[in-house]
């Protein structure tokens, strides 16, 4: 099947920003009350927003999340990826043979809000391929994994979701993607977390971000 439109989601598919990120929040949260390793903060935030998970912050912390606290955690991780943040090896490529097979038809739909997801993919070069075609989860009536953010991209390019690729990297995004109708292949560098998306519903895996071209090609 050849897709005419094909979504990336942003973070961990084509900015390594999760670790920058997830940091940023652990030691936040470490200042409020709430200890945790960084992988223990990954395991529990990564596909989520912050304030999604707002009940959980409070019974830790015993502390009401304030706007004021979110703006700072905005600003010190806003702050760390602006020194830090890398792109996915082999994205680049992958993000070019994209834009070249759905013939412009390409988005970047992220639960993360719009400023991060803007800011990110101007860093790392990825902006010219995304400009005027990026959505945030912020500016929807439901973030991941409801569908919302993937059906607007779709609706935006004009294609129906059933004729959508989307490519994700977490089992929330993953749920997003199939709910919007697309079909759905997982970058996944991590064997180990092959398993749950297959059974979120990707109909694909793939290790690293430089095989993509090659199996759009072959699609």
């Amino acid at each position: 099947m050849k897709f005419e439109a094909i979504l990336f989601d942003c973070d961990g598919v084509l900015v390594d920003s999760e670790p920058l990120t997830n940091q940023v929040l652990r030691d936040m949260l470490e200042e409020s009350g709430w200890s945790m390793t960084l992988a223990q903060c990954m395991a529990t935030f990564v596909g989520k927003t912050v304030r999604e998970e707002r009940a959980v912050i409070e019974a830790r912390t015993g502390q009401p999340l304030t706007e004021e606290w979110m703006q700072q955690f905005y600003q010190r991780r806003n702050q760390a990826l602006v020194v830090g943040l890398d792109i996915i090896a082999g994205a680049h490529d992958a993000v070019q043979a994209a834009h070249t097979q759905a013939q412009g038809r390409i988005a970047c739909a992220s639960g993360a809000d719009r400023f991060k997801v803007e800011m990110q993919l101007t860093k790392v070069g990825l902006m010219p391929f995304f400009a005027g075609r990026v959505f945030s989860g912020h500016e929807m009536p439901r973030s991941k994994p409801a569908p919302d953010v993937y059906l607007a991209a779709a609706a935006h390019l004009q294609v129906p979701g059933q004729r959508c690729l989307v490519i994700e990297d977490t089992t929330v995004g993953v749920t997003a993607g199939v709910a919007a109708g697309a079909t759905v292949w997982a970058y996944c560098p991590l064997p180990e977390a092959g398993a749950a998306l297959l059974q979120a519903g990707a109909t694909r895996l793939f290790g690293h971000m430089a095989q993509l071209p090659g199996l759009l090609a072959a699609s």
